[in-house]
């Protein structure tokens, strides 16, 4: 069964039914970015009383959702598989733009989510 976008797109976004890894994962790593990006700004905006940066922060989390769902994969595997991408993301930004020290047991934890993400991709019927 062909979905249909909710609203009309360029012609020059395409969705494609088979990805290639790469293109997915780039899609995904760019979402993750857009996302843990703009909460960043959103942060920052709301500590420095700037509602600009609020903003800014706001569109570039909506342009995430909008990215994010380019891969056509059914919604509850996409989003498994994405939360992985996030989180590898959300700990790479505290710990190298926040200096953020990250204990062993967020390590962990994210060993454990991106093995999930795996799980997921790798799962029966994918």
């Amino acid at each position: 069964m062909s979905r249909q976008p909710l609203i009309p797109l360029p012609a020059t976004v395409h969705y494609v039914r088979s990805m290639h890894a790469i293109v997915w994962s780039i899609l995904l790593a760019l979402a993750a970015v857009m996302e843990v990006g703009g909460d960043a700004v959103i942060r920052k905006g709301l500590v420095d009383r700037r509602h600009g940066l609020v903003a800014l922060g706001f569109l570039v989390v909506g342009g995430y959702g909008v990215v994010v769902n380019l891969v056509r994969w059914d919604f509850s595997r996409l989003l498994g598989v994405y939360v992985a991408f996030f989180a590898v993301t959300a700990v790479l930004f505290g710990r190298v733009l926040f200096r953020e020290a990250m204990p062993v047991s967020t390590w962990l934890g994210l060993t454990l989510i991106v093995a999930g993400g795996v799980v997921i991709q790798l799962g029966e019927g994918n």
